[in-house]
C-alpha cells in the first residue's frame, strides 16, 4: 500500500467560528482531520482552525505525479543527508512558468534564509525546487472568494471560507516531496500575490519532515509565515499566543521548551527550561523572564519573553526560540561532512578533506590522541598528523564543534558536535 501523510481525529468541541482563532472548521467529530495554523495579516497573532483530511491517492495520481516536472537543486551547500534539506513545491505555475517558480523559489529562500538565525546557518541548507505542472496559472481566491483555478496541488484561499487560509491537499503535497532526495522541511510556493498560508503542524510525513507551510510567491509578507511555521516543524516549539476565553491550563507541564507552567522564580529554582537565559536582553526586545499568556491559555502558562515571533510576524525569534532552532538545524544537518569516505582505509599520503563553516572548531586526532597541529585545518593527511609508517593499523579522527555561544543548554549542545573517523594503512 502506498504510504500517506496521517494527522488527527476531529474531536467532539464546539466549532468556535473562523474568526475566534480557535480550531474551528468544518470536520465532522470522528472523522479525519488536519489543524491548520493561519494568519489574518501580516502583523497578526495566528488562528487556528480544523480541516477535513482529504482521502489517500489512487495509483493513477500517483503515477502521474511521478512523472510530473523534475527536481532542480537551488541551493548545494553539501551532500543529501549532511545538510537540512528544505523543498519548496511550486503550484499554480503552468508547464511554461517553471523558471519563474525557480526564481520565486531563489527570492523567497533569500527572504527566509536573512532572519536570525537562519542567517547565521545558511551553509547548513540545501534547497530544492520541485515541479508541479498545474493546467491553470494561479491559485482559487485570488483575486476573490468566487475565483477557481485547477492546479496540480489544489492551493486556493478561502478555504473552508476564511480568506487568508491558503490550503493545499497534504497527500498531493507528500507524493512530490517524496521525488527529492530528502526532505526536512516542505513549503509549498503558491503562484499569487495574495496575502496568505498556512502551516499543516499535526501530520507526520513517511517521507520524514513534520508539517508543510503554505506561502505565497509574491508578497513580501509571506516569508514570515514560513518563519514561524519552521519554528514548530523545525524548532519544536510551541505558539506564545493566547485565546483569552481558553481560561487557565490545568495539564501537565508542556514538552515544548519555549512554555511552561512554571513562574519566573520556579524555573529558576529548579534549573528547567530557558532559566538558564533569564535575566538577559533578547533580540526580539525586552529580557528575558516568564511573561503570562501562551501555549493558547491567557492563565496558567507562561512563555520566555514579550513579543516573539511564535506570538507576533515581524519579530525576532527571542533567545530560547533560537536556541531550539539551532538545535533543530543539527538535528537535520551534520556539523561536519567529508568527501573522504570513512568506510574505507586511507592511505598515510592520501589527503583527507571535511566540509565545515567557519564557525565550527575543527580539532584532529590520531589513534585517539588530541594532536597539537593543524587545528582548524580543514585539510590534512595522515602523515602531516604524525601517523608513522611503522606497518602497524593507526586511526585518524576529525571532532568538529559548533562554537555558537546561542545554545547553552548542555543537553542541546551535544547537537553541535560531530566526529568522523578513517582507518589509516601505513
Amino acid at each position: 500500500m502506498a504510504a500517506s501523510i496521517t494527522g488527527a481525529t476531529a474531536s467532539a468541541a464546539p466549532d468556535h467560528g473562523a474568526d475566534s482563532g480557535k480550531a474551528a472548521g468544518t470536520a465532522r467529530s470522528g472523522e479525519p482531520s488536519q489543524r491548520v495554523e493561519y494568519f489574518t495579516g501580516p502583523d497578526s497573532h495566528p488562528r487556528h482552525h480544523t480541516l477535513p483530511a482529504p482521502g489517500p491517492l489512487n495509483s493513477r495520481q500517483r503515477t502521474a505525479i511521478a512523472r510530473d516536472g523534475k527536481v532542480v537543486p537551488v541551493v548545494q551547500s553539501g551532500p543529501v543527508g549532511a545538510k537540512t534539506d528544505v523543498v519548496f513545491i511550486g503550484d499554480g505555475y503552468t508547464k511554461s512558468q517553471q523558471k519563474d517558480f525557480v526564481a520565486d523559489v531563489r527570492k523567497k529562500w533569500k527572504e527566509v534564509s536573512a532572519v536570525a538565525p537562519y542567517s547565521t546557518y545558511k551553509n547548513q541548507f540545501n534547497v530544492w525546487a520541485v515541479e508541479a505542472h498545474s493546467p491553470q496559472s494561479g491559485v482559487g481566491g485570488d483575486p476573490d472568494y468566487g475565483t477557481s483555478k485547477r492546479t496540480a496541488l489544489g492551493s486556493s484561499f478561502w478555504c473552508d471560507n476564511v480568506e487568508r487560509l491558503l490550503c493545499v491537499n497534504p497527500e498531493k503535497v507528500e507524493a512530490y516531496a517524496s521525488k527529492a532526495a530528502d526532505a526536512d522541511l516542505v513549503i509549498v510556493l503558491a503562484n499569487s500575490t495574495k496575502y496568505g498560508g498556512a502551516g499543516y503542524n499535526d501530520i507526520t510525513s513517511p517521507s520524514g519532515y513534520d508539517g508543510i507551510a503554505t506561502a505565497s510567491s509574491d508578497n513580501p509578507d509571506s516569508s514570515q509565515i514560513i518563519v514561524h511555521e519552521t519554528g514548530h516543524s523545525l524548532g519544536k516549539l510551541a505558539d506564545e499566543y493566547w485565546y483569552d476565553d481558553y481560561g487557565t491550563y490545568g495539564g501537565a507541564e508542556p514538552w515544548e521548551s519555549n512554555i511552561s507552567k512554571l513562574t519566573k522564580a520556579k524555573l529558576t529554582e529548579q534549573k528547567k527550561k530557558w532559566y538558564r537565559w533569564i535575566g538577559r536582553t533578547s533580540p526580539d526586545g525586552g529580557t528575558v523572564g516568564a511573561y503570562r499568556g501562551g501555549g493558547y491559555y491567557p492563565r496558567g502558562i507562561y512563555r520566555p519573553t514579550e513579543n516573539s515571533i511564535m506570538r507576533t510576524l515581524g519579530n525576532e525569534f527571542n533567545l530560547p526560540g533560537r536556541e531550539a532552532m539551532i538545535a533543530g538545524f543539527h538535528r537535520h544537518a551534520s556539523v561536519i561532512s567529508s568527501t573522504t569516505p570513512t568506510d574505507k582505509r586511507v592511505r598515510r599520503t592520501q589527503r583527507v578533506t571535511v566540509q565545515a563553516d567557519k564557525r565550527i572548531q575543527l580539532r584532529w586526532y590520531v589513534d585517539g590522541r588530541a594532536t597539537g597541529t593543524y587545528k582548524d585545518k580543514a585539510s590534512v593527511t595522515p602523515r602531516d598528523l604524525g601517523v608513522p609508517a611503522d606497518g602497524r593499523a593507526h586511526t585518524v579522527s576529525v571532532r568538529g564543534t559548533d562554537t555558537t555561544k546561542a545554545v547553552i543548554d548542555p543537553a542541546l549542545r551535544k547537537l553541535l558536535t560531530k566526529k568522523l573517523t578513517w582507518r589509516v594503512t601505513s
